[in-house]
């Protein structure tokens, strides 16, 4: 039988105990484990890193993209300007008349259509006052006349008797008792009884034309008081007729702005040309012609503007080549527009693109918004007249901007170009 061999074992673990060599082996094992163990992790490490490094996605720098407002702009152009000054203003009549009797008597006759509305020509009968009275008047008078001259015509048959006396006597006498002797006071005083007569039967044949109430101008009837039949005297108003020759309208403009409007003068010159426009009653694009005539020398009250007369020619369309004219009422309110002096050189700007009162917004060559202060030479409704602050060929900025600020970059808006196209114009400029 074999030699049976006793291994010591360990008393707390029941292990097999080993020897002093193998205690020394075991030990520097683990020791070399702890050591290595960290290494491999790290190496391992190390080499997913690199791995990861080389076959990742690599990281290109692109070109920085420029966002630019998209705008509409419009070309500044100069060039001479007729300024155009507006106003507003109501029609008024140029002549009107209250028409009353110069002489008393019954209406016998009266004009077929007195009604308002009616148009007479100058000299047209109206009216006609009973006339039986100063037809008397002037046949007495008449007969007065004649025989005043009748008297005349025997004193100087006795003038002729005196002179022929006055040789015969043949006396040196003093020229106030030749005037006596030839009877010439005689003859002046008949010589005045029959002027007298005279007047009298001139003012007796005038009151006798008065009877016939004619139309003194061309007119339009506006109001009617007479009845056939009924009696008037001096007081008794007739009829109120308006002039339809022409027509006034009386317009408020500022007084910084008449230095643009043309007067008539005493050389024959005529006043600036004007429009007028009634929107309401006669559409948007009907207007009749009118002249400035005359400044009024006192300003209004309350708004403190200066009133100007336009006159309008024959404003009910009387006329045939007026016919299809619209015709104008009197008190309508109206607007006018004058045609004032011309700017030599101006730009025209209108109002909603002027900005703060007096700036504009300009696009410059580099794509940049500038902010400009302008001069202006005159302000109509509508338009600014600038003459100074922007140069010819420069680009108005059109579009609103929320937050303008100078320097900010635009792009043209361009008929179908988006955004998009107007950001990739702009990266194409800068990478050139």
């Amino acid at each position: 039988m074999p030699e049976k061999i006793d291994i010591p074992q360990n008393t707390e673990s029941g292990q097999p105990t080993t020897t002093g060599k193998g205690n020394k082996v075991s030990r520097a094992l683990r020791l070399l484990g702890r050591i290595l163990m960290p290494l491999a992790v790290l190496a391992a490490g190390v080499v997913i890193s690199i791995w990861l490094f080389e076959t990742s996605p690599k990281l290109r720098a692109q070109p920085r993209s420029h966002n630019r407002t998209l705008v509409t702009v419009k070309s500044v152009e100069y060039a001479p300007r007729q300024t155009l000054v507006s106003g507003m203003g109501s029609v008024a009549a140029a002549q009107s008349v209250e028409l009353k009797p110069q002489v008393g008597g019954k209406i016998i006759e009266l004009s077929k259509d007195m009604s308002p509305g009616t148009f007479f020509a100058k000299g047209s009968l109206l009216f006609k006052i009973d006339p039986a009275e100063y037809l008397l008047s002037v046949r007495q008078l008449s007969a007065d006349v004649a025989k005043a001259e009748s008297e005349i015509a025997l004193e100087q048959g006795n003038q002729l008797i005196a002179q022929k006396e006055y040789k015969l006597l043949g006396q040196k006498l003093t020229e106030r008792e030749k005037t006596l002797i030839l009877r010439q006071p005689q003859l002046k005083g008949l010589q005045a009884s029959l002027d007298a007569a005279q007047a009298k039967l001139d003012l007796a044949r005038l009151d006798l034309n008065h009877t016939q109430v004619k139309a003194p101008f061309n007119a339009v009837v506006q109001s009617s008081d007479a009845h056939l039949g009924a009696l008037a005297d001096q007081s008794t108003q007739l009829a109120t007729l308006v002039g339809t020759d022409a027509y006034w309208v009386k317009v408020s403009v500022p007084v910084s702005q008449l230095r643009f409007i043309k007067l008539p003068n005493q050389n024959g010159e005529k006043g600036s040309e004007a429009l007028v426009y009634n929107s309401a009653a006669w559409g948007e694009a009907a207007f009749r012609k009118g002249r400035v005539i005359r400044l009024e020398p006192k300003l209004e009250e309350q708004g403190r503007m200066a009133r100007l007369l336009i006159q309008v020619d024959d404003p009910l369309c009387i006329k045939p080549e007026n016919a299809k004219l619209p015709s104008m009422l009197i008190d309508s309110y109206v607007r006018v527009a004058i045609k004032g002096k011309t700017i030599e050189s101006a730009a025209l700007v209108e109002r909603k693109y002027i900005r703060n009162g007096s700036n504009v917004w300009i696009m410059n060559q580099k794509g940049n918004l500038e902010i400009r202060q302008v001069k202006t030479a005159f302000r109509s409704e509508k338009d600014f007249y600038v003459t100074g602050g922007i140069e010819p060929g420069e680009k108005l900025v059109l579009t609103d901007l929320s937050t303008p600020v100078s320097g900010m970059e635009l792009c043209i808006r361009e008929n179908g170009a988006g955004q998009t196209a107007c950001r990739k114009a702009s990266d194409q400029e800068e990478q050139s």
